[in-house]
């Protein structure tokens, strides 16, 4: 796996470094209109692409969101790979949320599958079938199969997975991102019972989006 950084999302410095420059020469040559406007791009860049620690919940079991936003559907819906049907959260992740993934449970990546596509608004629910998207399948305790899709949204174009197949991930570590604006779709196995709702806003590592149904 390619280790991310921390505190900046080195697939954003590109991005910063262009901005601040750009600002620079503007501010030489006395332009200070375009330099202040130069400055606020910085600074939103800068910003979009931060990369906080996270602390993880106290229940070693409880499922984690692998991003921040807001919860825009909680449904049963056929798995994409599999297609049996599952229990499924999908995360909308806007232009001021981190946009760091990270992993729902501790596990083995098995399979990660990119899918070229369209660039509806990933709020859409056609996103999740026509939209440009990384399927991540993680292995968990007790062999349990999750599903992690990473939807590309309206004004993303780029999907970043830095986890790669025979991966061995802890719950809460990063595995990716997308840029500007985006989506997650997490599909679980059954016997997991969700713990948010619709319009919840989550955090990447933190919340508990689900728990483990106990007999």
């Amino acid at each position: 796996m390619q280790k991310p950084s921390v505190g900046v999302a080195l697939e954003g410095l590109p991005y910063i470094v262009i901005a601040a420059f750009t600002t620079l020469i503007f501010a030489i040559i006395g332009c200070w209109p375009v330099a202040v406007i130069g400055l606020a791009a910085t600074a939103f860049i800068g910003h979009f692409f931060r990369d906080p620690e996270r602390v993880g919940p106290e229940d070693a079991d409880a499922v984690c969101s692998p991003a921040d936003g807001k919860v825009i559907k909680v449904s049963r819906e056929p798995d994409p790979v599999s297609g049996e049907m599952r229990q499924v959260i999908a995360i909308f992740m806007n232009v001021f949320n981190v946009h760091v993934n990270r992993m729902p449970v501790s596990g083995k990546v098995e399979l990660i599958r990119y899918i070229p596509g369209k660039f509806f608004n990933a709020s859409f629910d056609k996103a999740s079938k026509d939209n440009e998207r990384n399927v991540v399948v993680v292995t968990g305790k007790g062999n349990q199969r999750f599903t992690m899709v990473q939807i590309a949204g309206l004004i993303a174009r780029r999907i970043v997975c830095w986890a790669e197949p025979a991966d061995k991930l802890k719950r809460g570590e990063r595995f990716g991102l997308i840029k500007f604006g985006s989506r997650v779709d997490l599909y679980m196995p059954d016997g997991y019972v969700p713990l948010v709702s619709v319009g919840q806003k989550v955090v990447a590592g933190e919340t508990s989006l689900a728990e483990k149904r106990t007999a």
